[in-house]
């Protein structure tokens, strides 16, 4: 299979708002619409199978001669942060899923590009917050910057990280 960049795929590689590995940006370079995922697969020290499988399904990487691009858009849901309860993802794990449905994962993969875009849009000002937003891992290391994040871009734009945050 030959793979292509999308342009959510290009824009997302230059302002970094979704997290990629090291590995994962190397190889995302190197998917031009001409090379198979085989090799580049090849070429690409410590790159499998599910790191490419994660980009196409993310939106940056699309077949070639697919008609429409893949979009990536964040699913926000307004619903509140109100019962807790588990669920088995995919690989196993219990994720925290809220009334709403929404596990604490996709909560943060949501709400994640969103507080890298605000704290980003703040420059020179903002380089330690957006030092810290890139430093989180989960939902509850977000949740606790929301503060900061909304005392420094104000409640308007933050209202998009709470809608974001199921707050």
């Amino acid at each position: 299979m030959i793979l292509l960049k999308t342009e959510t795929g290009q824009q997302v590689f230059k302002d970094r708002s979704v997290r990629l590995t090291p590995r994962q940006r190397s190889a995302f370079i190197l998917f031009d619409g001409k090379r198979s995922v085989d090799e580049i697969l090849s070429s690409c020290v410590g790159v499998a199978t599910e790191d490419v499988d994660q980009m196409i399904s993310l939106g940056l990487l699309e077949p070639v001669g697919t008609a429409s691009p893949a979009a990536l858009s964040p699913r926000v849901e307004g619903a509140a942060l109100l019962g807790t309860t588990y669920a088995s993802t995919e690989s196993g794990t219990a994720a925290r899923v809220n009334e709403g449905g929404v596990s604490s994962q996709q909560r943060y993969k949501d709400a994640y590009p969103v507080a890298t875009q605000l704290t980003g849009a703040l420059g020179l000002r903002g380089f330690r917050l957006n030092l810290a937003v890139e430093g989180t891992g989960s939902y509850d290391e977000l949740l606790a910057l929301a503060p900061k994040i909304r005392a420094a871009v104000g409640p308007e734009k933050a209202a998009t990280l709470d809608r974001a945050l199921g707050l």
